[in-house]
């Protein structure tokens, strides 16, 4: 019997995936669970229907982290923090601070989690943040920590 996964079934396939299982194993465990539903030409065509919309949105999702990831390229994040002698800072500049100034700075709205920082910032100067945007799509963030006055 043919059936369409509706989750991932361990041995079987992931959700979404056109399975041949036996007509016992359907009918006594899959589609009981609701792990399954048989594949008639009605369910058939709303599957391709499904993956051809996920196939939209994701085209659409990377053509937005591309356009972002442009758009970081020629921008300049100004960070604020306290230092002390020797161009040293108190504590460390976080990710979450680089978000909050870039959002606060040229309103684009970028998750703490997508910017990679290799080391913490301890130090007043320029730097250059790696940005994992999804999809493979990676930018960069200019980053200049000054004195806060």
């Amino acid at each position: 019997m043919k059936v369409i996964l509706q989750q991932d079934v361990k041995g079987q396939g992931k959700k979404g995936q056109l399975i041949e299982a036996s007509d016992g194993y359907a009918r006594n465990f899959l589609l009981p669970r609701k792990l399954a539903v048989e594949a008639t030409a009605d369910n058939v065509h709303k599957m391709e229907k499904q993956d051809q919309a996920k196939r939209e949105r994701q085209a659409a999702e990377k053509a937005e982290a591309e356009r972002v990831a442009k758009e970081l390229e020629s921008l300049q994040v100004i960070v604020r923090a306290k230092g002390g002698d020797g161009g040293k800072l108190f504590g460390s500049v976080t990710s979450k601070e680089v978000s909050d100034a870039l959002k606060a700075q040229h309103g684009i709205d970028l998750n703490k989690s997508k910017i990679v920082q290799d080391e913490p910032i301890k130090a007043f100067g320029s730097y250059t943040l790696k940005c994992k945007l999804g999809y493979e799509v990676t930018g960069a963030i200019h980053v200049t920590v000054t004195e806060q006055k």
